[in-house]
C-alpha cells in the first residue's frame, strides 16, 4: 500500500489536533540513507548521506495553560510535559521537552503546544527515524518561538536532543543530513569541521532501501561500546581520533581497521559518482559490507544473505546501513530496473531467511523546513 500524500498527512494531523487544515502550522523534516562511511562520524571522519523523501511531519496549535502536549498518529500513547519538566506518557515523549529546551537555548521564546506528529520513516531501520523526530521537534519548537535557525545550528540542537533523549552518544551525521538535505544530491559531510558538500546523484541511478524485517534498538545495540573502543584506540596511538590514524597504525586492531578504511572509501564513492561510474560504486559498497561484518562486527547472517541476493538480483552492490545489529540494506541498482531487482531479492530472501522484507526505492530530498 503506497504511503499517503503530504496533504493527507496534514489533513490526519489537523483532525488529531481538531483544527482546520487551512490554519496548521507545520514543518517537516526527512529521514536519511547513508550510502558509505558508517560508524566514522564519531571519529572525525568522512560520511555520504542524503537525506530521503520520506520524513517526519509535526504540527502544532498554541496552548495558553504553560503545559505542551503530543501525539503521534503511529504510536500509542498521550505525551504530557509542565514547564518544570514534568513529563508523563511513552517513552519517545522525552523528546519532547528536550526539544522544547533547545530551541529556547537558541534564541526561541518559550512556548506551550498542542503538538501531533506523523512519519513514513520506518523506526528500527538505519534510516535515522529519531534524528528526523529530533529535527522536525526542535523547528517546530523555534519557528513556534519565532526564531528561524541557521540548518547547521539546529542540526547541532537536535543532536543534543537525541542524546539526552536516549541516552546513545550519537554523532552529528544524521542530524546535518535531515538538515541540510539537497534534493537529488549526496552530501559529502566532513565531521570535523562540519563542512557540507553536495554530491549529484545520476538520474540513470536508482537507490533501493530494503529492510530486513530484523527489528533494531540503538540504545540496546553495542553502539556506545564500539564507539568506546574507537577512542581508546585513538587514545593508545596519542591521537585525536581516527581520522588522523593511517592504515599501517591500525592494523591489528579490527575496529580501527574498518574506520580507516571507511573514511578512505568515502571519497572514492564521490569520485565514482562523478564519473558515474555504477561499478565502481558497487564494489565500494560491497568492501564497506565485508568491513562493516568481518571488522567491526555489526551485520547479522541474515543481512549478509540480503546484500548477497541484491547483488545476485542485479544490483551493482549492497551494504548495512545504519548502526547496524538489523535495520536496512541499501543498494545502488539501475534505474530501469529496480523493481524486479527489490522484488527477486526480496523473494529470494524470505525463503532464506524466514524474515519479511521491505523494499522502497528512495530519493534525496531537500531538508528540513515549514510544510
Amino acid at each position: 500500500m503506497p504511503d499517503p500524500s503530504r496533504a493527507d498527512r496534514l489533513v490526519a494531523l489537523a483532525d488529531a489536533l481538531d483544527a482546520p487544515v487551512g490554519s496548521l502550522a507545520a514543518v517537516r523534516a526527512p529521514g536519511r540513507v547513508n550510502l558509505i562511511g558508517e560508524h566514522v562520524d564519531y571519529n572525525d571522519g568522512l560520511v555520504l548521506p542524503m537525506a530521503i523523501d520520506r520524513d517526519t511531519i509535526v504540527a502544532w496549535r498554541s496552548r495558553s495553560d504553560g503545559r505542551t502536549t503530543a501525539r503521534s498518529l503511529e504510536l500509542p500513547g498521550r505525551v504530557d510535559t509542565a514547564a518544570d519538566g514534568e513529563r508523563t506518557g511513552p517513552t519517545w515523549g522525552a523528546f519532547v521537552p528536550a526539544a522544547a529546551r533547545a530551541a529556547v537555548e537558541l534564541g526561541a521564546a518559550p512556548v506551550a503546544l498542542d503538538l501531533a506528529v506523523t512519519s513514513t520513516v520506518p523506526p528500527g531501520g538505519g534510516l535515522s527515524s529519531s534524528a528526523a523526530l529530533s529535527v522536525a521537534l526542535v523547528l517546530a519548537h523555534c519557528t513556534a518561538g519565532g526564531l528561524d535557525p541557521d540548518r547547521r545550528t539546529l542540526a547541532l540542537a537536535a543532536r543534543e536532543v537525541e542524546v539526552a533523549a536516549t541516552g546513545v552518544p550519537v554523532g552529528t551525521m544524521d542530524q546535518l543530513a535531515s538538515a541540510l538535505g539537497v534534493a537529488d544530491h549526496a552530501l559529502r559531510i566532513d565531521c570535523r569541521d562540519l563542512t557540507v558538500d553536495a554530491v549529484a546523484i545520476p538520474d540513470e541511478l536508482a537507490i533501493l532501501v530494503v529492510h530486513s524485517g530484523i527489528e533494531r534498538t540503538l540504545a540496546g545495540s553495542e553502539y556506545a561500546q564500539r564507539r568506546s573502543a574507537c577512542e581508546e584506540a585513538a587514545r593508545s596511538l596519542g591521537l585525536a581520533s581516527l581520522r588522523d590514524a593511517s592504515p599501517e597504525q591500525v592494523a591489528g586492531d579490527p575496529f580501527a581497521r574498518h574506520v580507516v578504511a571507511e573514511i578512505a572509501r568515502v571519497d572514492a564513492f564521490v569520485a565514482a559518482l562523478r564519473a558515474g561510474d555504477p561499478g565502481a560504486l558497487g564494489r565500494i559498497l560491497l568492501d564497506g559490507h565485508a568491513s562493516l561484518r568481518d571488522d567491526f562486527g555489526v551485520s547479522l547472517p541474515a543481512i549478509d544473505v540480503l546484500v548477497d541476493e541484491l547483488v545476485a538480483a542485479g544490483a551493482y552492490g549492497a551494504r548495512i546501513t545504519g548502526a547496524g545489529f538489523g535495520g536496512c540494506v541499501v543498494a545502488i541498482a539501475p534505474r530501469d530496473g529496480v523493481a524486479g531487482i527489490a522484488d527477486r531479492a526480496a523473494a529470494r530472501y524470505a525463503v532464506a531467511t524466514g524474515h519479511t522484507p521491505r523494499s522502497f526505492v528512495v530519493r534525496a530530498a531537500s531538508g528540513a523546513a515549514p510544510c
